[in-house]
């Protein structure tokens, strides 16, 4: 009761005596809350600008995973993520036996819409943020036999983001920027981008660094799209050779972010996903990867 309402460094015997020193304590206390201010920031940079580690492997070919959603497909039936090129390799073999589609991980038949929604229902009671930040997509659309219900999918998003989802605190971020459910929001959009990217959402921290950029923060830029480019977003290779060709990084800058890009794409380049990629054609579902709603 009788701390500096501010600082909460200094305590006083009573009222009496916090109000008496209140004017000669003013400056001390504006200088402890700023020291305090910057060694907040500084903390919260230092976790911020930490490289996120690598996805798993895939538990099929035992390669990298790609960042991206477009390399990959999570399976409610048994809960793994695989990489395309693995399911890409398992479907054509199925196809020349003539042999109905399967999961290439546990081989469980493909589901119906209804027999999709009950394993992932067993997913979501197992706390898997995955399942969840899923379903919250289904809800958020209104498909897969779930009728659109943007408030749902927030709440799944947040859990699933609470329990570890990268993407769904991505997807958090994108409907505060949109106005999708909640009302428009600059800040918490930031707010979560950067949970995202802390996660390792490689989208989630281009963005950062597009709102840095254009903020006039060229060095912060920067560091987040050189983490993001050894993640494997091109973009962010785009944005570097940008910066360089204006003369706002250095050749060495964009020699790193090519040679973190390439150790990337040595990672998870197979064979299986090339073709994969080659056969890919239309668009993923907001549940598989969500919209990259750029600055």
């Amino acid at each position: 009761m009788n701390t500096c309402n501010k600082c909460k460094s200094v305590m006083y015997c009573n009222a009496a005596c916090k109000k008496k020193h209140r004017k000669k304590h003013k400056k001390e206390c504006e200088e402890h809350v700023k020291r305090a201010a910057e060694r907040e920031a500084k903390l919260h940079d230092e976790k911020l600008f930490k490289q996120p580690p690598p996805l798993e492997d895939c538990p099929i070919c035992m390669i990298r995973l790609p960042a991206l959603g477009t390399g990959q497909t999570y399976m409610a039936c048994c809960g793994k993520v695989i990489c395309n090129g693995c399911i890409h390799a398992f479907q054509s073999r199925a196809t020349r036996k003539k042999k109905d589609e399967k999961c290439p991980f546990c081989r469980t038949p493909a589901p119906s819409d209804e027999e999709n929604i009950i394993n992932y229902k067993k997913r979501i009671e197992l706390n898997d943020p995955i399942a969840m930040f899923n379903q919250g997509g289904y809800y958020f659309e209104g498909g897969h036999g779930l009728p659109q219900d943007r408030a749902k999918a927030l709440e799944l998003f947040h859990r699933a983001g609470e329990l570890g989802s990268a993407g769904a605190y991505y997807g958090i971020a994108c409907c505060y920027m949109a106005g999708e459910g909640v009302r428009r929001d600059t800040h918490k959009t930031i707010h979560y981008w950067e949970l995202a990217a802390m996660g390792g959402d490689a989208i989630a921290r281009f963005n950062l660094g597009l709102v840095e950029k254009k903020a006039g923060n060229m060095d912060r830029a920067l560091k987040h799209y050189m983490i993001s480019v050894k993640d494997g977003y091109p973009d962010s290779l785009d944005s570097i050779r940008s910066l360089y060709m204006d003369g706002l990084a250095t050749k060495d800058d964009y020699t790193e972010a090519l040679r973190g890009y390439q150790a990337y794409l040595a990672e998870v380049k197979s064979d299986q996903r090339d073709e994969a990629a080659a056969a890919r054609s239309g668009s993923f579902p907001l549940s598989m990867e969500m919209v990259n709603l750029s600055v």
